[in-house]
């Protein structure tokens, strides 16, 4: 355990906005367990991306929505985070990592909840539908396995790509859910992120001379 803390210690401190991100919902998540049902899903109702809440207070809704998780547990994010959010953020940068999982999120709300509502428009769904429930980290997730793809090293950016593409594909393909919709928008808003990616690869990777033990001269 002593060998082992540092190099956790490590790794947490180099993707700091994903655990703060992780310990937020874990808050949230202790709280949704302490609430009765009817008052989780009135809480959750009012930090929706659904189209009446993004029609009163859009602005509130798209932050405090990312904060919230849906009926599940903490865990599973723990691994989710740490698989795709920390090696990201390590990679980007902490703004620009947060720029792409931003952009998802938000791009992928409001392109969802449009169709839902020209849906609703023309009769295909019922007018319920303005008050669904939406909340969630699943959008920033799909972004960010998204710029990765720029990330996986020759030859498995092809296989890891695809595997994307079919991951987020087949639902929508299935079943047609605006929230299908909703992670193959934001996996593909994170492939539209390439011009974020860094120009050399890592950023610690940048100064070869420096990793090579080669002081470069002043």
């Amino acid at each position: 355990m002593r060998r082992i803390s540092p190099k956790i210690r490590a790794w947490i401190t180099s993707a700091p906005g994903t655990y703060l991100w992780l310990a937020a919902l874990f808050v949230t998540t202790v709280a949704l367990h302490r609430m009765s049902p009817e008052f989780e899903r009135e809480l959750l109702l009012q930090h929706s991306t659904n189209i009446h809440e993004l029609s009163v207070d859009p602005v509130r809704v798209l932050i405090t929505s990312a904060f919230w998780i849906d009926g599940g547990t903490w865990l599973p994010y723990v691994l989710l985070y740490t698989a795709l959010h920390a090696p990201a953020e390590r990679w980007l940068g902490t703004p620009r990592w947060l720029g792409v999982a931003a952009l998802a999120h938000i791009g992928a709300s409001l392109i969802s909840e449009g169709v839902l509502g020209w849906a609703i428009h023309h009769g295909h769904a019922p007018q319920s539908a303005v008050n669904t429930l939406d909340v969630g980290v699943s959008y920033a997730l799909a972004g960010i396995a998204g710029i990765l793809i720029y990330r996986v090293p020759r030859p498995w950016n092809l296989p890891y790509t695809t595997a994307v593409l079919v991951f987020y594909g087949t639902p929508l393909l299935a079943g047609r859910t605006f929230t299908d919709l909703g992670h193959l928008t934001a996996a593909l808003i994170g492939l539209a992120c390439y011009p974020l990616t860094p120009a050399h690869g890592p950023r610690q990777n940048l100064d070869k001379g420096t990793e090579s033990g080669v002081r470069t001269p002043s």
